[in-house]
């Protein structure tokens, strides 16, 4: 089992396959994808050794990220890559959904098991702002069909106060019927979005306080779950989760590693730096890969030290897919 020197165990893998991204979200990729880096991303068989390597140190969940991961002509494999792995039980992706009505059914045969989807506005007008696409109805259409195929859906929602801060009430009544989970994601700051950031934090806590009034009830998190603390209601068929990464002892639970689409290890999504270990995932050696793995992971640090202010090498969100 891959273990820190503060305890923590980490059974899930957070995947990139790609850093391009076809959206411009504002609090993201506001100019839209730059091609700022070589896009030798990680091949299947890249993809696959790692699958292992990780499954045979303990982790049991792979979610495959971007960028956003649909540009990907082969993704149908690498989630089945994934899904085929021994350890492997859940793989999930994180999307922006605007391919989901043409595609879930296939990722779904392929083995995925769940997926997370970004609206950060449920007004079509704002969702349009926000991302600088009309799709948000494709994407609830695309939602509609994965809830029917069974697999666990999550949808992610950047709390900005300029933007959706507004928005809790058409939120609860979209969860009334809707048998999904909505998490909601403090805005985090990166390297590029500084003044963004200062005009639109907002904590999550007076929404903690506020569902906690209405009845909602916490949940207990699995121990592959991720940060988010999720409420349930009776009367209500959705959940909701929060995010909020500037909350006390945030990553005491952290129970995540990640790698980028060019193959280097982030031991935090707010690291110094990614650390290079594509020759130890090209060449196939699997005991080499888990040796370099563990020693490593002795320099992941307590916190993330966003409370400071400080951001590492994150210049925004699509470089690991957060």
């Amino acid at each position: 089992m891959l273990q820190d020197k503060f305890g923590r165990r980490f059974h899930y893998l957070r995947l990139s396959i790609t850093d391009v991204c076809n959206f411009s979200c504002e609090y993201c990729l506001p100019d839209g994808y730059q091609c700022d880096t070589d896009r030798d991303f990680l091949s299947l068989e890249e993809i696959t050794h790692i699958a292992s390597a990780f499954a045979q140190l303990g982790t049991s969940k792979i979610r495959i990220t971007g960028g956003e991961p649909s540009l990907r002509k082969d993704l149908p494999q690498v989630i089945q890559a994934c899904a085929n792995t021994q350890g492997i039980k859940h793989v999930a992706m994180t999307t922006n959904g605007y391919k989901l009505p043409d595609h879930i059914d296939s990722w779904v045969e392929a083995g995925l098991t769940s997926m997370n989807i970004s609206i950060d506005s449920l007004d079509p007008r704002m969702f349009a702002s926000i991302t600088g696409h009309d799709k948000l109805d494709v994407i609830l259409r695309g939602i509609d069909r994965a809830i029917e195929l069974g697999i666990t859906v999550k949808v992610n929602a950047v709390l900005m106060r300029h933007f959706n801060q507004g928005e809790l009430k058409t939120f609860l009544n979209w969860l009334k019927t809707t048998p999904l989970t909505l998490r909601f994601i403090e805005l985090m700051q990166t390297g590029d979005n500084q003044l963004f950031f200062d005009k639109n934090h907002t904590s999550g806590q007076p929404i903690k306080d506020q569902l906690i009034a209405d009845g909602w009830q916490q949940i207990v998190r699995d121990k592959t779950a991720g940060p988010a603390q999720e409420f349930s209601h009776p009367d209500y068929q959705g959940r909701i989760g929060l995010i909020m990464p500037y909350s006390k002892d945030f990553c005491a639970t952290c129970n995540r590693l990640r790698i980028s689409a060019l193959g280097k290890l982030h031991l935090c999504l707010f690291s110094d730096q990614g650390l290079d270990i594509r020759q130890f995932i090209a060449d196939g050696d699997t005991q080499r890969l888990q040796d370099e793995l563990s020693t490593l992971l002795g320099d992941k640090k307590s916190t993330h030290f966003l409370h400071d202010g400080y951001t590492g090498a994150t210049k925004h969100l699509a470089m690991l897919g957060g």
